[in-house]
């Protein structure tokens, strides 16, 4: 299961049958996913037979045959990876947080930490190159705002900007309207807006 504080926490399950027990430990805020997410250790059960905790997901884990269960969780970079692992047989699973899975959970979590900063990488490159793309009309604009109310380009940026918030409209597609009247019929509104 990944969670990175959001109400939804995606899951992954590898038998249909223990669906149902990631569910009813999210539904009731009880069970070792939880007691493994609020602790940040490994939570396990040896024989859920005799285990007296989370009483609604060991009824649901005996219905499904479930005897012994281990939670690990895994965190890094606001995101925490859970990793459960269940077995029908007691006792089963003791030494799971120290072998194989551990090493399958690092990898879980490291490739989705790696796959968040890739995804954001490419979201401020989106976007650094929107602005690259429109930063010629801007300047043109400010230029004729310059001209227009006689003032400085940080003075004329402000006016285009003021009139982006105000209309709400993209500061481009304010600048574009701009150059393409090459500030004419603008100037009362632009003097208007300088104060």
């Amino acid at each position: 299961m990944v969670s990175e504080g959001a109400p939804e926490r995606p899951a992954a399950v590898t038998h249909p049958d223990l669906a149902g027990l990631v569910a009813v430990q999210l539904r009731s805020g009880d069970g070792p996913i939880p007691a493994a997410l609020e602790r940040g250790e490994p939570v396990d059960s040896a024989d859920l037979l005799r285990e007296q905790r989370w009483p609604a997901y060991r009824a649901m884990a005996l219905d499904s045959g479930v005897r012994s269960s281990v939670t690990i969780p895994f965190r890094r970079s606001g995101l925490t990876v859970t990793l459960s692992l269940y077995s029908f047989r007691p006792g089963a699973l003791e030494d799971a947080p120290h072998g194989p899975a551990r090493a399958l959970g690092d990898l879980a979590v490291t490739c989705l930490v790696r796959d968040r900063s890739y995804r954001a990488a490419l979201t401020e490159l989106d976007q650094l190159g929107a602005a690259l793309r429109t930063r010629p009309v801007v300047d043109q604009a400010c230029g004729i705002v310059m001209h227009v109310l006689g003032c400085d380009a940080e003075a004329a940026f402000g006016v285009l900007r003021r009139v982006s918030q105000a209309t709400q409209r993209k500061l481009s597609d304010v600048a574009s309207a701009v150059v393409d009247k090459r500030g004419r019929g603008l100037e009362r509104e632009l003097v208007s807006l300088s104060n």
